[in-house]
């Protein structure tokens, strides 16, 4: 098992790079890089002796230094596009004064959490409820009850009662069909009569959902080519009958 230790006053690598500068009084515009690397990268080296894990953003920002310190030992210069020498330090100078401003309003708002934690928020329920408890006095109340008081309530007490009992309440009914179920169904009946109109089919389920079911299996036995359907006489009204195939099956 590793142990993770977060030294307090440096956070991260440029916590520790502003460190240094602020300790040394530098000038943070021209940090003499071989300095900063040499106590940044001892650093590194203490934590390891301590077996502390290093984490990879120092890793990266030592990595950094040593290439900034080792472009600044090269005899020639790289220049912008205007012929000005590029100074390596600049792009982690730029870094740290970011850094540094954020941190500075980290800092503040930090301070403002601190101060709005310590007040006392409003609407304190359980303080409240115990400041109820103390001053009400049960007895007190129940004397000054009388029979007019109680008699109201109770009639507050029968109307919603009368309410709750006539609320309409929502009932799931399972009906006992499936398409299977019917299919079954009609093709028994076609067994015992080859030939029904769809007003029998209706008359052996009147109701509506039964009436549904049964039109869904006619639908799919006429799929299955197990019957046959043919216009009957009336409105709405048609045969069907029973295919030979379905009789030997």
């Amino acid at each position: 098992m590793s142990f993770e230790i977060k030294l307090p006053l440096f956070e991260g690598p440029f916590d520790l790079l502003l460190f240094f500068i602020e300790r040394d009084e530098l000038d943070i515009y021209d940090i003499p890089i071989a300095k900063i690397t040499d106590d940044f990268l001892d650093y590194l080296k203490h934590l390891e002796k301590m077996n502390i894990e290093v984490a990879s953003e120092f890793i990266l920002v030592a990595a950094t230094l040593m290439k900034i310190k080792a472009k600044m030992l090269l005899p020639r210069p790289q220049l912008d596009e205007e012929g000005n020498e590029i100074d390596p330090r600049e792009e982690l100078v730029k870094h740290l004064l970011e850094y540094k401003k954020y941190k500075s309003v980290i800092d503040e708002l930090t301070t403002m959490e601190g101060n709005r934690l310590s007040r006392e928020k409003r609407g304190n329920v359980l303080k409240e409820i115990k400041a109820l408890s103390e001053i009400s006095n049960v007895e007190s109340e129940l004397q000054n009850i009388d029979l007019y008081k109680l008699l109201k309530v109770f009639q507050r007490v029968m109307v919603r009662y009368e309410y709750e009992q006539k609320k309409p309440a929502h009932e799931v009914v399972q009906y006992p069909y499936t398409v299977e179920n019917q299919k079954t169904f009609l093709i028994n009946k076609l067994t015992k009569k080859k030939k029904l109109s769809f007003l029998e089919v209706i008359d052996f389920e009147s109701n509506k959902i039964g009436v549904i079911f049964n039109f869904l299996a006619i639908l799919e036995l006429l799929q299955l080519r197990k019957i046959t359907m043919s216009l009957g006489i009336g409105f709405n009204n048609f045969w069907i009958e029973i295919l030979e195939e379905a009789l030997v099956e």
